[in-house]
């Protein structure tokens, strides 16, 4: 087994369904971020329609994924964010696996799958932003483009203090989570 290294993060979406394109939308932010306060080496930032297979392609052997996602629960409040860190063979909190997703197959049962496969991610952090609408067009609400800085710096956060983890504590890729 490939010791887990580096980090990706990975924004799932369609920016063709308005607020379902927030997960692109934030890797767009995150890069314009990047160019004036660079992210820690080995960090990828990029975009995925969702498809199980291509997201195991990207957090295959990364120590830290992050997940950027948009959810649309009944009583939706359009731009509030909600964060779960996901242990290696857990499941995200039961409200992101709920089929409040327009793709086919959503998060949870890519990690299932990916499970199965002996292909999840190491460290998983789940970043679902709530949505308003998700019919044919492009641009986010109001609600969910204004809670894109937030965001974009929560992400950060989480990558640095990863990052720097890994230096100070000397952590070894496959031990314990940290």
């Amino acid at each position: 087994m490939k010791p887990l290294a580096g980090t990706a993060v990975i924004g799932i979406g369609n920016e063709f369904r308005r607020d379902d394109g927030v997960g692109w939308a934030a890797i767009a932010l995150l890069c314009e971020r990047e160019a004036r306060r660079p992210l820690p080496s080995g960090t990828e930032l990029v975009r995925c329609d969702g498809d199980p297979g291509r997201l195991m392609t990207l957090w295959e052997d990364k120590a830290l994924t992050l997940v950027i996602d948009a959810c649309f629960p009944p009583a939706a409040q359009p731009g509030r964010t909600h964060r779960w860190c996901v242990a290696p063979g857990e499941m995200p909190h039961p409200a992101a696996a709920g089929r409040q997703s327009t793709h086919g197959l959503g998060l949870a049962e890519a990690l299932c799958l990916a499970d199965s496969l002996g292909r999840g991610p190491g460290r998983l952090i789940v970043y679902a932003v709530e949505g308003a609408d998700r019919s044919l067009g492009t641009g986010l609400t109001p609600a969910v483009s204004a809670a894109l800085p937030h965001l974009a710096r929560r992400i950060e956060e989480d990558v640095r203090k990863h990052g720097e983890r890994t230096r100070r504590t000397s952590f070894e890729p496959g031990s314990p989570l940290v």
